[in-house]
């Protein structure tokens, strides 16, 4: 760090008072050092960083820190404040404050200014230095590496006890292994992983990620695997093939808590490993490792752990919908509606004609959609107790197709499958039979325990109330079905890609498998509620430019395309910085939105698409007035709502300049 900080970049008697105050007076250090080329800029960036995720650490510690295009080179001022500022530490306000800023393009500069920083801060007598040093120069000096600290002797055994810990910790770092994942795979599962890493390099843990979600994943070396000390799982889906981790102990928690807390997920890691705690895996994926008090599975409570088994069909789920229902919306563009009732193209197809390519992707997207109800079914079980709980998770859902209980049944038999394969592993069994428990004895007794549920017991119930609810869609006008698009747009706009979302996303592509005029009103509803938020944000950060920082107005114009694609998750960005003022804003706009769609009588074919599938799309100009007014409601609320929150004299920029991004 030998040119990173010099004198200048030092204030000792920081008088700051707020977070924002002490990065605004490190700032200005590096602008008059010719470090950063526009102030305001760059304090935009830092904002929108410390917004996402405070930077406070224990021990009385603030790293502000981002990567900003404003900044000519990577640089580090450090401030020492006698009140104490709070950085959202645990412990409270951090008296040590160090503004880290890398260029835009320095992913590898910033990581290195940030780990090494980081590593030295954990060394009390660095920190202790720090805090009683009076000469700015010695104090760069300190920061850069140049001087060691002097710190008071040590007893005799504390220091041999120091020592032998320090070359253990040399010898044998601690290593942990994580997986991360939520729904859709593009936001939060790398955001976890991101956190965890950064929270790891400040411990001196070498850690590992390996992020799944419905894109893929590339799995963890086994030789990793088998080398760490523990397991931390951030999930909102299950984690495939948890069989690898077995044997180890395992922290087990939603996704969110990977970002806002990681570094307690690593304490909770290296105390169960102290403690010799292993997970209830088995190592063969089969069930409970022995002396262990069951399967292992989401932690925390019932609903916490329903909303995990169900996202894990759900996210299962989506690739076929998204095939299938694109196919037959494409086929439907080509032969029209009719073409649904097509002969089989394996006997009559001719190159030439167009009705014969309509009618084959239509039967091909046709036989993608008959997977929904045992795929979603399949992969609840799976989610709840692993491999072996596919056969009869699949067999129940396939059941469900067969006694028309539909989408309602598949999400019940998942549920009992996935219990009695829990209850069929908590058997305990002679070890000479644990090779052919899950491949062979458990997908038998389960599959046979789930048909005889399905057929006999619950299938009958299931598929009236399936029926009933149809006929209600179908029933539905006036002021009934307006209701239903509020509820509907609020939900999907309301995490924006999380459960609530998927949950009605996953409702409206369900009456899909059997369409009906209620269904398919269901489902224009629910996608052109789920479009309002990214274009709402997209054009608010065009109408009030200064109302939004650097970086949002980035985003913003990636956001007419997500927006309009139906991909909700572009505005995220913008929720996580503000939440208090972008939800709220959102949710009225989306609920208008599914609200005027139903009450326009507006039907949708296609599962997905956005203004890419408008042709297919009953009503279309009122269809796409709809969604107009939401985004108007939702832009219009957001932009009151923030602008409310600039008082004169609170140095907010101007309306045409950039702004701090504030947390709400």
């Amino acid at each position: 760090m030998s040119e990173l900080i010099t004198a200048e970049l030092v204030d000792l008697d920081l008088s700051a008072e707020t977070k924002s105050e002490a990065a605004r007076s490190l700032a200005e250090r590096m602008v008059s050092a010719g470090r950063v080329t526009d102030l305001d800029g760059f304090l935009a960036d830092v904002a929108a960083r410390e917004a996402q995720m405070p930077t406070g650490l224990d021990g009385g510690i603030g790293i502000p820190h981002c990567r900003s295009e404003h900044v000519a080179a990577p640089t580090l001022a450090f401030g020492r404040s006698r009140r104490g500022i709070d950085f959202g530490a645990a412990d409270g306000p951090a008296d040590l404050v160090f503004l880290i800023a890398a260029p835009a393009g320095a992913d590898d500069d910033h990581l290195t200014i940030l780990s090494s920083l980081a590593r030295r801060l954990m060394d009390p007598g660095f920190t202790d230095a720090l805090r009683a040093e009076a000469d700015p120069a010695v104090a760069a000096a300190l920061v850069r590496g140049e001087e060691a600290p002097a710190t008071a002797p040590e007893p005799a055994e504390a220091a041999t006890e120091k020592t032998a810990t320090a070359e253990r910790t040399a010898a044998k770092p601690f290593r942990i292994v994580a997986v991360t994942s939520c729904p859709t795979g593009i936001a939060h599962t790398y955001m976890a992983a991101e956190s965890l890493e950064a929270a790891a390099r400040a411990q001196g843990v070498v850690l590992d990620v390996e992020t799944q979600g419905s894109a893929g994943f590339e799995r963890l070396d086994p030789a990793v695997i088998a080398a760490a000390d523990a397991v931390i799982w951030a999930h909102d889906v299950d984690v495939r093939e948890k069989g690898r981790f077995g044997g180890k102990p395992v922290v087990d928690t939603g996704v969110k808590a990977g970002i806002n807390r990681p570094a307690e997920l690593i304490a909770e890691a290296r105390a169960k490993a102290e403690r010799g705690e292993i997970s209830g895996i088995a190592e063969d994926g089969a069930g409970p490792a022995e002396g262990t008090g069951g399967p292992s599975g989401p932690s925390g409570h019932f609903g916490v752990r329903l909303r995990t088994y169900l996202m894990s069909g759900v996210s299962y789920m989506v690739p076929f919908v998204a095939a299938g229902g694109l196919l037959i919306a494409l086929s439907f563009a080509i032969g029209g509606y009719e073409i649904a009732g097509a002969k089989s193209v394996a006997d009559h197809f001719v190159w030439g004609e167009s009705a014969s390519w309509a009618a084959l992707l239509n039967q091909i997207g046709t036989a993608a959609f008959g997977f929904l109800v045992p795929v979603l079914a399949g992969y609840i079980a799976y989610g709840m107790a692993d491999r072996p709980a596919l056969v009869p998770g699949f067999v129940g859902g396939a059941i469900a197709l067969t006694i028309d209980a539909g989408f309602l049944g598949g999400l019940v038999a998942g549920l009992l499958a996935g219990a009695a394969v829990m209850a069929i592993q908590r058997v305990k069994v002679h070890p000479t039979l644990r090779g052919i428990m899950p491949v062979l004895v458990i997908p038998l007794l389960a599959s046979i325990a789930v048909g005889f549920l399905m057929f006999i017991v619950v299938g009958k119930p299931i598929a009236s109330l399936q029926n009933a609810l149809t006929d209600w869609l179908n029933g539905l006008s006036g002021s009934n079905a307006v209701i239903l698009g509020v509820v509907l747009g609020l939900m999907m706009c309301f995490d924006m890609g999380g459960p609530l979302n998927k949950v009605a996303y996953a409702f409206a592509v369900g009456g899909l498998a059997d369409p009906t005029p209620g269904s398919l009103k269901v489902m224009a509803a629910v996608m052109a509620a789920g479009m309002v938020p990214p274009l709402a944000m997209a054009l608010a950060t065009t109408l009030r430019r200064g109302l939004f920082t650097r970086t949002e107005r980035e985003n913003g114009r990636a956001a007419w395309v997500l927006g309009a694609s139906f991909i909700t998750e572009g505005a995220i960005p913008f929720a996580a910085a503000d939440p208090l003022r972008v939800i709220p804003s959102v949710m009225a706009g989306g609920a208008v939105t599914g609200a005027l769609s139903m009450a326009f009588g507006c039907t949708l074919r296609a599962p997905h698409g956005g203004v890419f599938v408008v042709p297919l799309i009953g009503e279309p100009f009122l269809y796409l007035l709809a969604i107009a007014v939401g985004t108007a409601v939702s832009t219009a609320l957001v932009v009151v709502l923030k602008g409310m929150r600039r008082t004169p004299g609170s140095g907010a920029p101007a309306d045409d300049g950039p702004a701090v991004a504030v947390a709400a």
